[in-house]
Parts: structure tokens; sequence; C-alpha cells
């Protein structure tokens, strides 16, 4: 598709869905209310806060609980719970401060009710300072775990940086933005993946996901990388490069044992930007089709209008890759995204819909636009996501456009 040439039912995609004549809305119509209430963040920060506090409120609610209770009633369950709640929460120090807190009150109020003496109250007491002592053991383990967990992802952080490095926010004149969230909790890269390589026919740009889960699929994640920054720099066509990465997977794929040395693939849309040009060049592999976000607030998918194969799946048949251009003007951004985003599904089942959510709505930096689409993802799907999520945003400047700031 030249720029110019737009059907119908193009013209209706690009419009976000309105009919021809419609009005445009203003920028920024289409945003969500602001849910009622304090926001997550500080809703968070609140349950923290009082997690934190539990040791001593049990301590608190206990002491009175003795005072105002005849004085055969204890309440020894919260004296024990108050260092064990502890442990996993503040320092060893925190933690033995608590524990000699409660000892000294159980004492204090033992002997105000004189009660002291019986064995009851003494077994309680011997239990009490028991628990006390294994709570400041256990923070010790926990301490040494935690500690390990930090290495552990501080490993996983290098690892990330490495393989997929975040690219610069200007490249070549155009603004550059990227998000990557892994569905795994605590883990930082998976089989998603994107790249930004600037070369002497355009900025060149993938989006792909590669099939399967865990470090074969961060090892793939890897190759497809390495292939396409070399390619990027070499070929003289986008279609090349994709017959590159092509081949860089099937030498992948005799090296690998097992099931996926016969069905591993990677969908993958890949896009050029030649320098100076209003242009935007996509060879699509089997992903999701990117989206193009217009200044005034309209947006349209960009299907691929032959179906092709994803990269890996070459044996199967052999079509020629065909890149499709289309206008990509000032003040435009074009949205490259993974599965994970359109497979978000909220509480009732239904899948999140960028088209729709992101229709009528103007962002004034990639960054910004992405900030809000990973937010919007999460609410929609309660924080719980199916599958990773990689973005890439890039926008082209308008003439005379000053440089933005990234918004919060």
């Amino acid at each position: 598709m030249r720029p110019g040439d737009v059907d119908d039912e193009g013209a209706a995609a690009r419009a976000g869905g309105r009919l021809p004549g419609d009005p445009v809305p203003d920028p920024g119509v289409g945003d969500e209310e602001p849910p009622a209430g304090p926001p997550p963040r500080r809703r968070t920060a609140y349950g923290r806060a009082f997690v934190h506090a539990l040791p001593v409120l049990l301590i608190v609610v206990a002491i009175l609980y003795d005072i105002f209770t005849p004085r055969y009633f204890t309440a020894g369950p919260l004296y024990t719970a108050a260092p064990l709640v502890a442990a996993p929460l503040y320092s060893r120090r925190g933690t033995a401060l608590t524990g000699v807190a409660v000892v000294a009150s159980v004492i204090g109020l033992q002997l105000g009710k004189g009660v002291i003496h019986y064995v009851d109250s003494l077994t309680e007491l011997i239990t009490i300072a028991t628990v006390a002592v294994l709570a400041v053991l256990v923070n010790g383990m926990v301490r040494r775990s935690s500690e390990r967990l930090v290495s552990v992802r501080e490993i996983a952080e290098a690892a990330q940086r490495a393989v997929l490095p975040e690219p610069a926010e200007r490249i070549a004149g155009f603004e550059i933005a990227v998000c990557y969230e892994a569905a795994q909790a605590d883990a930082f890269i998976g089989g998603d993946l994107y790249a930004v390589q600037d070369s002497a026919r355009g900025v060149r740009l993938i989006v792909g996901d590669v099939r399967g889960k865990g470090m074969g699929a961060v090892a793939a994640v890897a190759v497809v990388i390495g292939a396409f920054r070399e390619a990027a720099e070499q070929e003289s066509t986008l279609e090349a490069v994709a017959q590159r990465l092509e081949r860089a997977l099937a030498r992948e794929g005799t090296r690998r044992d097992g099931l996926d040395a016969f069905e591993g693939f990677t969908t993958a849309v890949l896009a050029e930007l030649p320098h100076g040009d209003g242009t935007v060049r996509i060879v699509n592999r089997g992903h999701p089709p990117p989206l193009l976000l217009y200044a005034d607030g309209t947006l349209g998918a960009l299907p691929a209008r032959e179906s092709a194969l994803p990269l890996g799946m070459g044996e199967l048949g052999v079509w020629p890759d065909r890149a499709e251009e289309v206008a990509f003007p000032g003040g435009a951004t074009l949205l490259l995204y993974t599965d994970g985003l359109t497979e978000a599904r909220d509480a009732g089942g239904e899948f999140y819909d960028p088209q729709t959510r992101l229709a009528g709505r103007v962002f004034r930096h990639p960054a910004t636009l992405l900030d809000t689409l990973a937010e919007d993802v999460r609410r929609h799907s309660g924080g719980g996501m199916a599958d990773d999520m990689a973005l890439l945003a890039v926008r082209r400047p308008r003439p005379g456009d000053h440089d933005h700031c990234h918004e919060p």
C-alpha cells in the first residue's frame, strides 16, 4: 500500500471505527475516568505500612486484652504471633527487640496480676520466650534467602540489559520507547524480543515472540536479536533481513534436541523507517499487526495483505517476503507489540483491545503512550498477565516540534 492508497475499509479502520464525516474527538477524549478512592500505588503503600506495623499492634492489643480482662485470661497467642510476624519484616535487631518487648510485657503483666508463680503462667512465659528466640533464627534464614534473591535479580537484570538493551530515546530524528513486562513474577526476560538498529537505509525495528518458555526461549531470543542487528546493517532490503533471520533460526533448530528442533518458531514484525521519507515499510511474519496512531487521535491497524509463516518455519513452504509501505506522517506514532497485550483478559474473560482503548487519545511522547498502555493492561487484567508483553513505539516528530520530555 502506497501513501494515499486508502480504500473505504482502510479509512474506517484509520478513523478508529468512526464513519466518514463523524467528528474526531478532541485530544485526550476517551481517557477513562480515574477510579474512585486512593490510587493503586497509594493503597499498596498503606497496606505495606499496616503490615510493617502489625507486630507492634499485636503487642498493644495483647497488653490491652490482659489489662481489661480477668487475671486468668491470657493473650498468649497474640504475644506468640508478634515475633513470628516480625521475623520476615524486620531486621535481626528489630526482631530481637520485638521478642524482648513481648517477654517483658508478659512478665510485667503477670507480676501485676500476681500469677507469675503459677505453673500455667510460667509455661506460657517459657513458650513465648522460646518462640521469640526461634523468630530471631527464622529472621536470619529469611535474610540469607533475600540476599540470594537479590543476587539472582541482579543477574537477571544484567542478562536483560545484555540481550535486550534499551535503545536511545532518539535515533535518526525518531522518538523511541520500549517496555517489557514478564508474566512470571520476578522474571525480567522471557520469549518476547525487540530491537532497534539504525542503518544506511533507515531505522530498522523488530518485535517478536519466540515459541516456548524458559532458557530455551531466551537462547532463541539472543539468536534472533544477534542475527537482526547484523542483517539490519548489511542487507539492502527489509525482505532480505527477514530471510537472514529465517536462516539463523534454521541453523539454531539443528542444534536443539527434542520437539523444539521441529516446532520452534518466532512470530515477528519488522519495520523500516527510511531517512527523510514519510513512510514506513513493514514485513509481518505471523505477528499481530502494528498500530499507527495519528496526531489527531485517530488510529488504525496495519495488517499484512498476504499471510506469511512465522520465522523458523520455512521448511513448510516458501513464500517470498513482500514489504508493504504505508504513509507515516509527522506527529504519528507506530506501535509494535506482542500478543501478551491482546491476550490479557479481565475477570469476565474479555481480551484487551488496544484499538478500542487508544482510539481518540493523543500522546506527545512514545514513552507516555507505553506507560499509559502498560498501566491500562495491568488494570484490565487485575495485575495477572497470562503472557509476556513487549511494546515498542516510534514517533515521527512534526517539523518544528520541540523535544518532548517524558511525561508522567
